[in-house]
């Protein structure tokens, strides 16, 4: 039993259960809200336990009479407590109480204190067993200057990541692009920046490099949010006017609601090049709010940028390095054609509004239809648009018809898929667009405008009381859909019909 007692008293003193309880209770916060780093906190604790079984041990010798040699033991394990200690605290201070009053500074300056703290501590306890810091400070400044020197690139790294971080050249969650590596800043340390890219890849800079050359942080710009400009390069052939181009791919990309595309400042395109190939160069410049999905966003954009320009009759224009030696006659020509046409006569003959025409009549019709594309986010028509006198026949997608009411909000009304169609009322009777309707998915759609209708009707004028009856059972329903009216209508049909076949006659000058 005696032995015991001199063994507990060398090695525990009135300060070691404060320091365990301390120990121990920094160790469950920071298990439980730093799960992360779970791993590095086991080996801490881990090596401040087996510390403190060496110190019972360096008790046990002293206990047999080995003084000097327990006390050796005993001062070793003395320093590695010390450091488990300040390794524990400075992850408490650093990573849980800081962030719990909203400071986070960077990783290096937990690094820089907890190793001036290791400093601090070998040297108090070289001062406790007796030495003379002051002879060991002057004897070693020879051997200082040779470590110095043999370290000055790990030197040049700590002072790098010091100087980045005082000068707060570069941030944790900046993007940063060096030579061809682009990525994102996720922790900076003593000697080395990580930055994760696209790929899933760690690069690795050592601070010195970024020191000594040039790199660039993206989307950063004083007193702005975070955005970054792409540019999209298409094509367009020579023969298509450069503000038409411009006016439809402007058109379409403001309109449209893109996700991670800027809506102020305001994308824009730009006539950039002309050449002999026969074709110019335009840009379409706009700002990336989220720098992670860059090449997915360009890739909405050119998918809206085609859509437009085919809707607008426009092509892109590629380069032709091949010579065709032979061409498709025009028997099988007329054969594609054809099959388009009685597609199309198919598609009109579920329209409605088309019931009454003639074979002769729809497929006259058919020849006049235009393949209109849009893109998911697309507004198609307008609500109060007057210039649009148009129809759309919906031969692929879903598209989503909405009230904007007077307070700004959006009331969505209906929900349009293959077969439906709608802007009849302004094909008909150019009046105002009722209500929105965009795009929920990519749509495909058959295009009618008011002068392809137009020979039709003033062929055969009595067609216009027929189509009357439809336009005035669809506008009831919109008006019921609107007003949220289940059972009666608040017009009468036939007063509607009687107004709706006099704004047709007026709208198309037939004399019936």
């Amino acid at each position: 039993m005696n032995f015991l007692n001199v063994a507990v008293d060398f090695f525990w003193g009135g300060e070691s259960l404060l320091v365990l309880a301390m120990m121990l209770s920094m160790f469950v916060l920071l298990y439980y809200y730093r799960k992360e780093e779970r791993v590095s906190l086991v080996n801490t604790l881990g090596f401040y336990l087996a510390c403190l079984f060496g110190l019972f041990v360096s008790g046990m010798v002293f206990a047999l009479g080995f003084e000097r040699g327990a006390n050796i033991v005993h001062e070793v394990f003395i320093i590695g407590l010390g450091v488990a200690v300040l390794r524990l605290l400075g992850q408490f201070v650093f990573r849980l109480l800081l962030p719990a009053v909203k400071l986070t500074p960077p990783r290096i300056t937990e690094d820089i204190f907890v190793i001036v703290g290791y400093v601090a501590w070998f040297m108090v306890r070289l001062r406790y067993a007796g030495l003379d810091l002051g002879s060991i400070l002057a004897t070693s400044a020879v051997i200082t200057a040779v470590i110095a020197f043999a370290m000055q690139d790990t030197l040049g790294n700590i002072l790098g990541g010091l100087a980045l971080q005082l000068d707060n050249s570069i941030e944790v969650g900046d993007w940063i692009k060096v030579d061809d590596i682009s990525g994102k800043v996720v922790d900076i340390r003593w000697r080395s920046t990580l930055v994760e890219t696209r790929n899933w890849e760690t690069v690795v800079f050592p601070n010195s490099q970024l020191m000594k050359n040039k790199f660039l942080v993206l989307g950063r710009r004083t007193d702005e949010p975070v955005m970054w400009r792409r540019w999209v390069w298409f094509n367009v052939g020579l023969d298509a006017s450069p503000s038409k181009v411009i006016s439809v791919i402007e058109t379409a990309i403001v309109g449209t609601d893109i996700a991670n595309v800027a809506k102020h400042p305001v994308p824009n395109c730009v006539l950039m090049d002309m050449d002999n190939k026969g074709y110019a160069r335009y840009a379409l410049r706009y700002w990336l709010t989220d720098l992670a999905p860059d090449d997915p966003t360009d890739g909405a954009i050119r998918w809206h940028i085609m859509t437009a320009l085919q809707r607008a009759g426009l092509k892109l224009a590629l380069e032709e390095k091949s010579i065709h030696i032979t061409k498709e006659n025009e028997k099988y020509d007329e054969a594609v054609h054809q099959r388009e046409v009685l597609l199309r006569i198919k598609t009109l003959r579920r329209v409605e509004l088309f019931a009454s025409l003639t074979e002769a009549e729809l497929k006259s019709l058919a020849e006049r239809l235009r393949y209109s594309p849009f893109s998911r986010g697309n507004i198609i028509t307008h609500q109060g648009d007057e210039r649009s006198h148009w129809l759309y026949v919906i031969i692929n997608g879903d598209a989503e018809v909405f009230l904007t009411t007077p307070d700004g909000n959006r009331r969505s009304i209906n929900t349009l898929s293959k077969g439906n169609f709608f802007g009849e009322m302004a094909l008909l009777t150019g009046a105002p667009r009722r209500a929105s309707v965009m795009a929920k998915t990519d749509v495909e759609c058959y295009r009618l405008d008011k002068e392809s209708f137009e020979e039709i009707l003033l062929a055969r004028p009595s067609i216009a009381e027929e189509v009357s009856h439809i336009l005035a059972q669809r506008t009831a329903q919109l008006e019921s859909a609107v007003q949220d009216i289940g059972t009666a209508l608040q017009r009468d049909l036939s007063q509607s019909r009687s107004e709706i076949l006099s704004t047709i006659k007026r709208f198309f000058s037939l004399n019936i």
